[in-house]
């Protein structure tokens, strides 16, 4: 089960580079919109973070020799993988908006179609739930502690960055929309 463990990664590092090459070129389109970035700083806490992610997985399982947790891995992979869909859901309703950096375009509506329909921030859910079940999903379980924490920390941050960046009329328009978790 680690080799196929070592490929379910290798799958999750080709969709982080396909997201990257996507963030490049919708990064350009915003600025030549008259983009402005905000917390550029931050985000070189999340690359590193989320460079270190894969590999530290893989260290895990392989160096301290998880086993395959049966049941409770296959749970935590579907999961992850539901996570993807949820965050390719979220990248497509965005279009060219979407990157990795906060970049906003003045004048611009606020997004209130696909899963921004029931919340604020499902790409950051998606991300949340990708670092606590990938590494689940074969015993890693230091990884999932310390990545989990480390991304609370730095989503924290970062939605407070990206909502400020955003504005007023997008506080209007998401006011009562939860952040995360959609309600009845």
């Amino acid at each position: 089960m680690v080799a196929g463990y070592l490929a379910f990664l290798a799958l999750f590092g080709a969709e982080r580079i396909a997201e990257l090459l996507l963030s490049r070129r919708n990064a350009r389109i915003a600025l030549a919109r008259g983009g402005a970035e905000s917390g550029a700083g931050q985000f070189r806490w999340m690359a590193a973070v989320h460079a270190l992610f894969l590999p530290c997985c893989a260290a895990e399982v392989l160096l301290l020799r998880r086993p395959f947790p049966g049941a409770a891995g296959w749970v935590c992979a579907a999961g992850a993988l539901c996570a993807q869909g949820l965050r390719w859901w979220a990248i497509s309703s965005l279009g060219w908006r979407w990157n990795v950096r906060v970049i906003v375009v003045p004048g611009e509506a606020p997004v209130r179609r696909g899963p921004y329909r029931l919340l604020r921030h499902p790409n950051y859910l998606a991300v949340a739930a990708e670092m606590l079940l990938v590494p689940l999903a074969h015993g890693a379980w230091i990884c999932a502690a310390v990545f989990s924490a480390l991304d609370a920390l730095l989503l924290r941050a970062r939605i407070r960055t990206e909502e400020r960046a955003l504005g007023a009329a997008w506080e209007r328009e998401f006011a009562g929309v939860p952040r995360f978790i959609p309600h009845g």
